[in-house]
């Protein structure tokens, strides 16, 4: 196998964004893309950064990323990784790519002394609860997603005191 993992770099927000891209149009969401390279560029890369992003490259082809964040967990008093997006260009799915990114991203939460790696997955996408679940990943039905965006987030924060 010819796979190497590496942290995108700051001339390659155009390469994070298709992919991202490429990934809305799998999901069905190409309608919600608002990002622009400036605005990968400004997360992944600005003082601060909000961002981060590892490329799998398989034969020197950048085939995929996971784009991640860290999180808390107050309850267990440690930082953890939230990995908002792992996406494999179809043509190389099936060669441990994916699995590949997750176990790096583990390696990532181990070797820091994070609690734990969480993400989400859309309820129809049938083929990444089963990898998910064949890598030990458990479903936490319990829990529901809550978001504000748009105009009820306005809203809510003309609400402020």
């Amino acid at each position: 196998m010819s796979l190497s993992i590496r942290r995108a770099g700051p001339g390659e927000t155009g390469l994070v964004l298709s992919l991202l891209r490429e990934l809305a149009e799998c999901e069905k969401l190409s309608h919600e893309v608002q990002a622009t390279e400036a605005d990968i560029g400004a997360a992944l890369f600005g003082d601060n950064p909000l961002l981060f992003c590892e490329i799998a490259e398989w034969h020197g082809e950048p085939v995929g990323l996971a784009v991640w964040f860290l999180n808390f967990s107050t309850f267990s008093g440690r930082p953890g990784i939230y990995l908002e997006d792992l996406f494999v260009r179809p043509a190389h799915r099936g060669k441990g790519l994916g699995k590949a990114l997750l176990a790096h991203l583990a390696k990532t939460c181990v070797t820091n002394g994070w609690s734990r790696l969480q993400w989400s997955v859309l309820d129809w996408n049938t083929p990444a609860i089963e990898f998910y679940k064949s890598v030990g990943a458990v479903l936490m039905d319990e829990w529901t997603i809550c978001r504000l965006s748009g105009p009820s987030l306005a809203a809510l924060a003309r609400e402020t005191r």
